[in-house]
């Protein structure tokens, strides 16, 4: 978690406290970019979304949590990366096994194919699957993030999943 301090020290751009930021939050920054951008990409873009950070460290109120925010700016990134026509570039991930009872080729292929199906949903609809089911925000940090009503968050959640779920079972899925 990042606290009053480091915020106070990057908003008066104390590289100590930015060093700091960037050490408690850029892994889970890393990996949202992984999942919406891709892994050739993510590196990129998380640099962006930091330098995102630092600019607008200032705008940040306090009204949510810090985290919240920075998903938010995140996902923002994410999204005006794929605008710009730089397309998300299939690669599997290397961790994150599906099951710890399957075989190492298994959990390999699952977690490809899941890969596979999640580049196929549309960006706004895996931000928002990646930010509920992998990082575990709620609902209302999700809609604060993502800049969206509560509400639409749950209906587009479940978009996203009746999709990822048809994207598996084209792909030959089977549970």
């Amino acid at each position: 978690m990042v606290d009053a301090a480091v915020l106070a020290g990057c908003r008066s751009c104390e590289r100590g406290a930015q060093q700091r930021l960037y050490e408690l939050s850029h892994r889970q920054v890393y990996r949202l970019m992984v999942r919406m951008v891709g892994l050739q990409d993510a590196t990129d873009v998380t640099q962006q979304v930091f330098l995102q950070v630092f600019r607008k460290i200032d705008q940040f109120a306090g009204h949510s949590k810090f985290e919240t925010w920075l998903y938010r700016l995140a996902s923002n990134e994410a999204l005006q990366h794929l605008r710009k026509g730089r397309r998300w570039k299939f690669q599997p991930l290397t961790q994150e096994p599906v099951s710890r009872h399957a075989s190492e080729e298994d959990r390999n292929e699952n977690k490809e194919l899941i890969e596979r199906a999640l580049s196929k949903i549309e960006p706004e609809l895996r931000a928002i699957f990646v930010l509920r089911e992998i990082e575990g925000l709620t609902y209302r940090e999700i809609a604060e993030a993502i800049e969206i009503p509560e509400g639409t968050v749950g209906s587009r959640l479940n978009r996203a999943r009746r999709e990822l779920q048809q994207h598996l079972a084209d792909l030959g899925w089977e549970p």
